[in-house]
């Protein structure tokens, strides 16, 4: 069953929820090495917070093994998101959007936590940084800015893997922003004080 949108916040900004996603990036992980790694949460509320991830998405069955006899289920976060074609965009719904959202979302969270777990890291030397920013762009603006990005980086993706070159993860989301709220503006009274 497809979660709604509005959801599937929910479902992740769990406490005990996060910290599982958060056990889970950057790696593969069985019940067993999640247990082992938050040995505070009871095993039954584990599976169950597992189960609800595994349901909506937020975490997938990468492998299965048998172990003895039982068969023993391999977790990890959804693999990056998708570039969907003028059609798969036509006819998506909000479920598929938030599926999709989500899983680059959850990429996002393994590749950082990957790069959080370095032996050595230099947030300056490395350049890494994320932030928002609100572009008020009219649809014209909006379009010249998309091929002058896409001038930009097509260059740099083409470029061929190199002993000087480091790879770096570029991610972008676009989306229109909520109007800032500025309140009720009153005009001032120019009918009194004056003679």
């Amino acid at each position: 069953m497809d979660t709604p949108p509005r959801q599937w916040s929910d479902l992740a900004l769990h406490p005990v929820r996060i910290r599982i996603l958060r056990a889970v990036a950057g790696t593969h992980h069985t019940t067993r090495d999640l247990a082992t790694a938050l040995p505070d949460i009871p095993q039954a509320t584990l599976y169950r917070h597992l189960t609800t991830l595994v349901r909506a998405g937020l975490i997938k069955i990468a492998d299965e093994r048998r172990v003895g006899g039982a068969t023993e289920r391999i977790y990890a976060l959804p693999s990056g998101g998708v570039t969907p074609d003028a059609t798969t965009l036509a006819t998506a719904t909000h479920e598929d959007h938030a599926r999709w959202f989500t899983a680059f979302a959850s990429s996002l969270l393994s590749e950082f936590t990957r790069y959080l777990n370095r032996e050595h890291i230099d947030y300056t030397a490395d350049g890494v940084g994320y932030q928002q920013l609100v572009l008020h762009l009219s649809d014209a603006e909006l379009a010249r800015f998309a091929q002058d990005l896409n001038a930009l980086l097509l260059p740099l993706v083409a470029h061929e893997p190199t002993a000087d070159r480091t790879p770096r993860l570029l991610a972008t989301v676009l989306l229109p922003a909520d109007p800032p709220d500025t309140g009720p503006t009153h005009k001032p009274d120019t009918t009194k004080g004056h003679t």
